[in-house]
């Protein structure tokens, strides 16, 4: 039997779009490949508010995380840390044998647009690297306040991973000057896990025309050559190529961005109501939670694998445990992607009624 999914990725995948996945192939450097990409590509700019291309990447985000080190990092790089993705992508800096200074707080915490500024102002970076909505403590950074700061500053690629935002939050790339805007599509997409997506202005295609090293499955000037022929670098993953298609008619016109926005928000406002109300905390700082994924203080200590457990069991329902060094001391609820507040209501009730 079928767990209806309500943990933070993969998200759960309602049956029209898994249809799209079964559609014949067709050959990606045909005409009807780019006529499907160049769809795709211009409703993702639609969706983002922006005037640059967007990109698909057959990987995870991981692979256009790394991309951005490789691509946009010149000398040194400020990585914005308060939890366990954000301090991911500091360390695949690392990992490429690039310099970094690391801004760290503690984890539920948010970054504040003081702290950058303070750091910028030394004129020691060329990029910066902010996870707007950090999975692993359902906390959302000031990602309008932070771009503000980072605008002061025009040399300064400014790289922003939206993984568990894109598609449920609204994102307007242009207005605040992100260069790279990134995402996988498993999470407020709503599709399986399998491609990534990212917009790229011309400042972060500059950049990486100066840097070598980069490898080729990355390469952002590759990117853009292909992108202008309507096609990828290599064999993407066309299933997926039709599933996002298909989910962005239903996001921007079906529902509507706007009112997708604001489902997400209605979604994140009851939960976290529900979380006060029956006796909990939430782990991320007051004014700066997540409208897509909920993470709860274990304050009343449960057992919370137990109840994960018993809910799967009885009733098909499976939210999240704490991750990695959270594990039991909190749990998470996503209400992300094609989830609706009735659907959200019921996973609490049953929750509340095994707590009992």
């Amino acid at each position: 039997m079928h767990n209806k999914l309500f943990i933070p990725g993969p998200t759960e995948v309602k049956e029209d779009v898994l249809k799209q996945l079964s559609k014949p192939m067709i050959s990606h450097r045909g005409k009807e490949f780019s006529a499907l990409y160049s769809e795709i590509t211009q409703k993702l700019q639609k969706l983002l508010y922006t005037e640059n291309p967007c990109f698909i990447s057959t990987s995870s985000a991981i692979g256009v995380m790394e991309a951005c080190v490789r691509n946009c990092v010149r000398k040194k790089s400020l990585n914005l840390v308060c939890g366990a993705f954000s301090k991911k992508w500091a360390d695949i800096v690392k990992a490429c044998n690039k310099e970094c200074d690391i801004i760290k707080v503690e984890d539920g915490k948010a970054i504040k647009p003081e702290m950058v500024e303070e750091k910028l102002k030394t004129g020691e970076y060329d990029s910066v690297f902010l996870t707007h909505n950090e999975t692993s403590t359902g906390g959302m950074n000031p990602l309008e306040e932070i771009a503000e700061v980072v605008k002061k500053y025009p040399d300064i690629i400014f790289m922003v991973d939206c993984v568990s935002s894109m598609a449920g939050v609204k994102i307007e790339v242009d207005r605040l000057g992100i260069d790279v805007a990134l995402a996988s599509v498993q999470k407020c997409f709503a599709l399986p896990p399998g491609i990534a997506v990212f917009s790229c202005s011309k400042k972060a295609i500059e950049r990486s025309k100066e840097l070598s090293n980069k490898g080729y499955y990355f390469d952002f000037v590759e990117f853009l050559k292909y992108h202008e022929k309507l096609q990828t670098i290599s064999t993407p993953s066309i299933p997926h190529m039709y599933a996002l298609n298909h989910q962005l008619d239903k996001i921007l016109t079906q529902e509507g961005d706007e009112n997708r926005f604001a489902r997400h928000k209605e979604m994140g406002q009851f939960t976290r109501n529900w979380t006060i109300k029956n006796g909990f905390e939430l782990f991320a700082e007051k004014g700066f939670e997540s409208n897509t994924v909920t993470c709860v203080k274990n304050t009343k200590d449960i057992n919370v694998s137990e109840l994960i457990k018993t809910t799967k069991e009885k009733y098909n329902l499976e939210f999240g445990n704490g991750y990695g060094e959270l594990k039991e001391k909190t749990f998470r609820i996503a209400h992300m992607g094609d989830m609706t507040l009735e659907e959200v209501k019921d996973l609490l009730e049953k929750i509340e009624k095994e707590m009992k």
